[in-house]
């Protein structure tokens, strides 16, 4: 896919991660990023009572970060580094020129731990989008239709 950017013309480069499944991560990563700390660890009432607050605290068992965490762990090693890849990318200001590097340096530091070191991140779905933008892609058309 050409873009571009400027007076610059943007090649994606072929990525072993569906375009759709980086989108649906960013906006997972966007709901794991909200979450604030458990104010009331064992609450013993009901949500509905409570307004349903506990689903914005951060609780060891959230179904976000179990499903964000399922996601790349089922992910290919390929795949895996891409996303790696891809957030270093728009982490650390890079341009699609950088890919073939910075995907190599992602490749040589992939582990088996690279989905909590993904979650770690703080600013991983701002990362991803930018990294997204950087070679010319982005999940504008996805989020019209999934959000």
């Amino acid at each position: 896919m050409k873009r571009g950017i400027g007076s610059e013309e943007v090649v994606a480069p072929e990525l072993a991660i569906p375009l759709e499944t980086i989108c649906f991560i960013i906006i997972k990563a966007r709901e794991f990023d909200v979450k604030e700390g458990v104010s009331e660890p064992d609450p013993g009432s009901n949500p509905t009572d409570d307004n349903e607050v506990a689903v914005l605290q951060d609780h060891p068992d959230d179904p976000v970060q179990e499903e964000l965490t399922s996601v790349i762990s089922d992910l290919s090693d390929d795949a895996q580094v891409d996303l790696v890849a891809l957030m270093w990318l728009g982490r650390d200001g890079y341009t699609a020129s950088d890919w073939a590097d910075v995907r190599q340096q992602a490749a040589d530091a992939h582990n088996e731990r690279t989905a909590a070191y993904l979650r770690g991140n703080p600013l991983l779905s701002d990362h991803l989008a930018a990294g997204l933008d950087a070679i010319g892609l982005s999940c504008t058309d996805y989020e019209r239709e999934h959000l």
